[in-house]
């Protein structure tokens, strides 16, 4: 079983409930090992859009990074996302943001997550549930880890 680590994250409807019920859906890939609490960030990209809810998990899992990533694509689409512009709003993303200690660099997914250690809405859960990623979580910038709050304890 790989340890997986998963970043949630919504801004379209009710976001909280749409983090919450994609945690429950991780379920069905392996075993969800631990969740984070809800956080609210200011979205990246286009600043017309609501504030995004975000969230980790720790997954284990029997499913390869291309296949686990297939799986997650497959609970996005199963809970109505609609691809739009990029960085725009979404009902729910779902991202692998790291996967054991791989690292890999191919066409439509790279491990870990190429921005992942620039952003403070995904560190931010991670470090919570996973101290491996602390560190990396206190070197960004004062205004990047302002930008995320903390919301609702445990989002599963």
């Amino acid at each position: 079983m790989a340890l997986a680590r998963i970043g949630l994250g919504s801004n379209v409807g009710d976001a909280a409930a749409n983090v919450r019920r994609a945690i429950d859906a991780l379920g069905a890939l392996g075993t969800v090992a631990a969740c984070s609490s809800l956080y609210r960030s200011e979205p990246w990209g286009p600043p017309d859009q609501p504030d995004f809810v975000n969230a980790a998990a720790l997954l284990q899992t029997a499913l390869e990074p291309r296949a686990l990533l297939a799986a997650l694509k497959a609970i996005e689409h199963v809970m109505g996302r609609v691809e739009t512009e990029r960085w725009g709003p979404r009902l729910i993303d779902l991202d692998i943001l790291a996967y054991d200690d791989l690292e890999m660099r191919e066409p439509g997914l790279t491990i870990p997550h190429e921005r992942l250690f620039e952003r403070a809405f995904a560190l931010a859960p991670l470090a919570e549930i996973d101290p491996a990623f602390q560190a990396a979580n206190d070197r960004l910038p004062a205004e990047a880890r302002a930008s995320v709050c903390r919301i609702a304890a445990g989002g599963g």
